[in-house]
């Protein structure tokens, strides 16, 4: 009986690759790995240049701004600035300097004048133009005096007719405030100056030259009584007419009377 020789395996090809020791693996010719074909490559190199056209469009209309401002999206233009940082992080207050803050609502001070005050510039007025009335006046007249009158009355016989007919010739003299002379008269130096040449002295104010006389109803009144009224004083003209000195601007002259705010006084009786 022959020994058994142990079995020799075969020989391995030289291109057959060699089985793994841990575990089986496909065996794979070499010679059957082949080179791609030109064809193969030459589609490859297509699909990559389309595919990158095709990136580039979408990259141009997903980002229209780069197309016209070139900047970098990290540049000044495009980052939120300081201020508006501050706006969002915080609210915001501001301090105004007190002096910045007076001059702003300081306005010139207005002053609205009175009603006395105004009275009063009337009144100076009013008396400044007859300060020059005045002084025109006393150099206008050089005959006698109310006092030369009642030292040496022209009328000694009193009669209210000739008292009339004395004040007549004053007609026409102009008004003067203060005036006692005819260079000018007032309403009460008018009767005064009258009632002077007839050796009857009166004061110089409506008042006083009614408080002298007696009162008498307008009925028995005749040309040469007073007529007084509140604050002006002047002759009974008849028939409801009054002689006087009117005011301002104005002459001695006949004229109705138009109040009913009178009373009559006589005087010599």
């Amino acid at each position: 009986m022959k020994s058994a020789t142990p079995a020799v395996p075969p020989a391995r090809p030289s291109n057959v690759a060699p089985r793994s020791s841990a575990r089986a693996s496909v065996v794979v010719p070499v010679a059957a790995a082949k080179k791609p074909s030109r064809k193969r490559v030459k589609g490859s190199v297509i699909n990559i240049a389309v595919m990158t056209l095709a990136a580039g469009l979408v990259a141009t209309m997903a980002i229209p701004a780069y197309a016209f401002n070139p900047q970098s999206a990290e540049s000044a233009q495009f980052k939120t600035s300081a201020i508006d940082g501050m706006k969002k992080a915080q609210p915001q207050s501001v301090q105004v300097s007190q002096t910045v803050a007076q001059a702003a609502v300081t306005r010139d001070a207005a002053s609205a004048t009175t009603e006395a005050a105004l009275a009063n510039q009337r009144a100076e007025a009013e008396r400044q133009k007859v300060a020059v009335q005045f002084a025109a006046y006393s150099r206008a007249y050089s005959g006698p005096s109310v006092s030369d009158f009642l030292a040496n009355p022209p009328y000694p016989n009193f009669s209210l007719g000739q008292v009339f007919n004395v004040a007549k010739q004053y007609i026409g003299t102009p008004y003067v405030f203060g005036g006692a002379t005819p260079a000018g008269f007032d309403c009460s130096g008018y009767v005064m100056f009258v009632y002077a040449q007839f050796g009857i002295s009166l004061p110089h104010s409506v008042s006083g030259e009614a408080a002298r006389g007696k009162t008498i109803s307008i009925a028995d009144a005749v040309p040469g009584d007073l007529i007084v009224m509140p604050g002006h004083i002047g002759f009974y003209a008849g028939n409801g007419n009054i002689m006087d000195a009117p005011d301002s601007g104005r002459e001695i002259s006949i004229r109705p009377i138009w109040t009913s705010d009178y009373y009559v006084v006589r005087l010599g009786i």
